[in-house]
């Protein structure tokens, strides 16, 4: 498949720029097939995830937790420049990137914080390659203490507000507690303790992993060809107890539903590269064999993304232009912020 099978045109005011007042109110837009096999696109309420969810069935959230990863300064020249983190590498060091008026050169110093507490970066280089995107970074102390007292909260760019108090609580997921992430696993945002409760009374089983989401995911993919795209690099870790009610459930027969695509993809590089913690650099496209998911509880996501094709391989990838074009139709909220479905593998 091509880049440009991917594309939709999406109307700007579509685009969800705040939460609303609860985390449970929400639209979901549920994918399934009648009887004769049929796609069924049934419009619910969050809520309504009760439901669908059997007292078998296993849920898998990403606890990722998102940092404070932009930070705002000037170079040693006096030019104003923007760090943005993709990861934290090390205790003092870390891989970013850096909006300046030219390229900053391996050496160069970065004056951040305040005057009461001034801080540098040093750039180290670019990472892997010259023509890489990020920089490898090395703060004058450590990463996150630093960020945690002088860090933005990184919205994504399609958010055009500057972030306020209730982003700060909202894109925020009620299971967040390893802090890594410069994005948000989206669709956590829609659980809320009281429903996180409900399923519990009903039997109903969650555990978490974390992956921590790089400012990579809202990268471009920048080729027609996507057998040519290099996917960018995200850490993951899935915890022995998560191993342990993953096969339990597999082997009474529960599904295993993922709460958003970045659970999704740790689920399936454990699947595929045979490890439990490390580096994944999977790019799930249509035709690609899922081994662990069995549903998918995520977002609406951005024309021609990586995200898109990721659910386009798992619901069928007609199935998902025709759940879009309807999800348009009837005035759904896209993205972050916005409101959510629940696929079935078709």
């Amino acid at each position: 498949m091509r880049l440009s099978d991917f594309n939709y045109h999406l109307p700007p005011e579509l685009i969800a720029q705040h939460p609303l007042p609860n985390r449970t109110a929400s639209r979901l837009l549920e994918l399934g097939k009648d009887a004769h096999g049929q796609l069924l696109l049934n419009d619910k309420q969050f809520t309504d995830i009760v439901e669908l969810i059997q007292a078998n069935d296993l849920l898998v959230f990403n606890d990722t937790k998102v940092i404070p990863a932009r930070l705002f300064g000037k170079k040693e020249s006096g030019g104003a420049v923007e760090v943005l983190l993709e990861r934290v590498t090390g205790p003092d060091t870390a891989i970013t990137q850096i909006r300046a008026s030219k390229s900053p050169k391996p050496g160069t110093q970065l004056l951040m914080g305040d005057d009461q507490e001034p801080f540098t970066i040093e750039v180290l280089g670019r990472y892997q390659d010259s023509q890489s995107p990020f920089y490898e970074v090395r703060f004058s102390g450590p990463c996150i203490p630093l960020l945690e007292k002088h860090g933005q909260l990184p919205l994504p760019p399609y958010i055009t507000h500057t972030p306020d108090a209730e982003d700060q609580k909202r894109y925020q997921t009620v299971v967040a507690k390893n802090p890594g992430a410069v994005a948000a696993p989206t669709a956590g945002l829609h659980f809320d303790e009281n429903i996180l409760e409900t399923l519990a009374k009903k039997g109903v089983q969650h555990t978490t992993l974390t992956l921590h989401v790089g400012a990579g995911t809202f990268s471009p993919v920048r080729t027609e060809d996507l057998s040519q795209h290099q996917m960018h690099s995200e850490w993951f870790s899935i915890p022995a107890r998560s191993r342990e009610l993953i096969e339990k459930t597999k082997a009474t027969g529960g599904r295993i539903i993922a709460v958003g695509t970045t659970s999704l993809r740790a689920l399936e590089s454990a699947a595929a590269l045979g490890i439990e913690e490390g580096e994944t650099k999977l790019f799930i496209t249509p035709g690609y064999e899922f081994k662990v998911v069995d549903s998918l509880i995520t977002n609406f996501h951005l024309p021609c993304s990586t995200l898109l094709m990721l659910v386009s391989a798992f619901a069928g990838y007609e199935n998902i232009r025709k759940a879009y074009d309807h999800a348009i139709q009837q005035h759904y909220r896209f993205f972050s912020y916005g409101d959510a479905m629940f696929l079935n593998r078709l």
